[in-house]
C-alpha cells in the first residue's frame, strides 16, 4: 500500500525539497498550501503533474480545516514546514507569527490526537530557539539537544513554543511527534529576503550587468556566525526522523560555521570580485536582538538517524550563486 504524506508549506524551499525526496521513495504527497491571491508554485513546478501528488489550499490557523485534511487523507506521515519564518519580519508582526508558528501547530496535533493517533508528525524548529546561548566544553562552542534554549525573537519564542508543545504531545498522549531542530539551511530555492539570497541574487544580477548606477548590496551584521547547510540534505534527515523506530528530537546542521563575510568573499570569489567594492552596511538591517553565534552539533542525529550532511559550505555556495547567475541570464 502506498504512504501518503502530507507536507505543508509545499511550496517553499523545504517543502519542495522533500515532496521531491519522497515521490521518489513511492510516497503518495498531500501537498497543503496558504490561500493568496496568487498562488506561488514555482518551486515545485516540475512535479505539479505528478500522479502521486495532490494540492490542496490549507489554513492550519483554522481547526477545522485541519480536521478536514486529516480526516479526509489519515496521512501516514505529516511534516510541518509552514511558518512565518523570518525573522525580521516576526518583530513587525509578532501576533501573527505566534498565530502561525505555535496556536497552528497545536491544531494539527490536537486532531491528530482526536482523529488519526497513527500518523507520524514532525514538526520544523530552528536553531533560533537557543538564541545567544550555547554550550562550552573542552574549549569548543556549540548547540545540541542538551543546550538551554534562549529565544531572542519573537519567531524563535513561537517556535519555541510549539518544541514544547510537540514534546507534550508525545509524551501525554503516545503520538509518535517528532522535532527537528534545523540550523540555517540554503538553496537555491530560499527566499530573496533571507541574507544568503540576498548576496547571491546580487552576484546574479552584478554578473549579467542588471544592477541599477552605484546601486549597493545593503547587509547588516557580517560577523554574524552561522552554521549553514544545504536544504536537500536537511529534508532527508527529517523523512529519517518519521521513519525511525523512536519518536525524538535532533539537531541537524553541518557542524561548520562561517561568518555572513565568509560566505561573501566565498560567493564573490567564485566571479573574481572583491565584495567590499559592493557591500554597504545598513544598520537598520541589525536585528533589535542578535544573535551572534550558531554551531550545530548533530552527533545524535549522525548516531541514530545515520544521517550526515553530504553537500559541503563551498559547494552550497557555489550551487546557489551559479544558479542566480543563470536565473537572471534569462530574466
Amino acid at each position: 500500500m502506498t504512504k501518503i504524506a502530507a507536507i505543508t508549506g509545499i511550496t517553499g524551499q523545504d517543502g519542495s525539497y522533500l515532496a521531491e525526496n519522497l515521490l521518489n521513495r513511492g510516497y503518495g504527497v498531500v501537498g497543503l498550501y496558504r490561500r493568496s491571491s496568487s498562488s506561488n508554485f514555482i518551486r515545485i513546478k516540475h512535479i505539479l503533474k505528478h500522479p502521486r501528488l495532490i494540492l490542496e489550499e490549507f489554513d492550519l490557523t483554522d481547526p477545522s480545516d485541519c480536521t478536514d485534511i486529516i480526516t479526509k487523507h489519515h496521512p501516514n506521515e505529516f511534516y510541518n514546514l509552514a511558518a512565518q519564518s523570518h525573522v525580521a519580519t516576526s518583530f513587525k508582526q509578532p501576533t501573527t507569527t505566534f498565530e502561525i508558528n505555535s496556536v497552528g501547530v497545536t491544531n494539527l496535533l490536537e486532531n491528530i490526537r482526536k482523529f488519526s493517533t497513527t500518523t507520524r508528525f514532525y514538526q520544523a524548529s530552528t536553531s533560533e530557539m537557543f538564541g545567544r546561548n550555547y554550550t562550552e566544553k573542552d574549549g569548543k562552542k556549540y548547540q545540541n539537544e542538551e543546550t538551554t534554549l534562549l529565544p531572542q525573537s519573537p519567531y524563535a519564542v513561537s517556535k519555541l513554543a510549539s518544541h514544547r508543545m510537540v514534546q507534550i504531545y508525545r509524551e501525554a498522549y503516545g503520538l509518535y511527534a517528532c522535532s527537528g531542530i534545523l540550523f540555517n539551511h540554503e538553496s537555491p530555492r530560499r527566499g530573496d529576503n533571507f541574507v544568503t539570497r540576498k548576496i547571491t541574487r546580487y552576484i546574479g544580477r552584478l554578473v549579467n550587468n542588471k544592477l541599477e548606477p552605484d546601486e549597493k548590496l545593503k547587509l547588516g551584521n557580517l560577523k554574524a556566525v552561522r552554521d549553514w547547510g544545504h536544504a536537500k540534505d536537511y529534508v532527508e534527515a527529517m523523512r529519517r526522523m518519521l521513519a525511525g523506530g523512536i519518536a525524538d528530537d535532533f539537531v541537524i546542521s553541518t557542524g561548520h560555521s562561517y561568518t555572513v563575510e565568509q560566505f561573501l568573499v566565498a560567493a564573490f570569489n567564485l566571479v573574481d570580485k572583491n565584495y567590499q567594492d559592493y557591500v554597504e552596511i545598513d544598520p537598520a538591517l541589525y536585528r533589535p536582538a542578535e544573535v551572534e553565534y550558531l554551531h550545530g552539533d548533530c552527533s545524535k542525529a549522525q548516531r541514530v538517524l545515520k544521517w550526515q550532511p553530504q553537500i559541503t559550505f563551498d559547494e552550497l555556495v557555489k550551487d546557489m550563486v551559479v544558479s542566480d547567475i543563470q536565473l537572471f541570464q534569462h530574466d
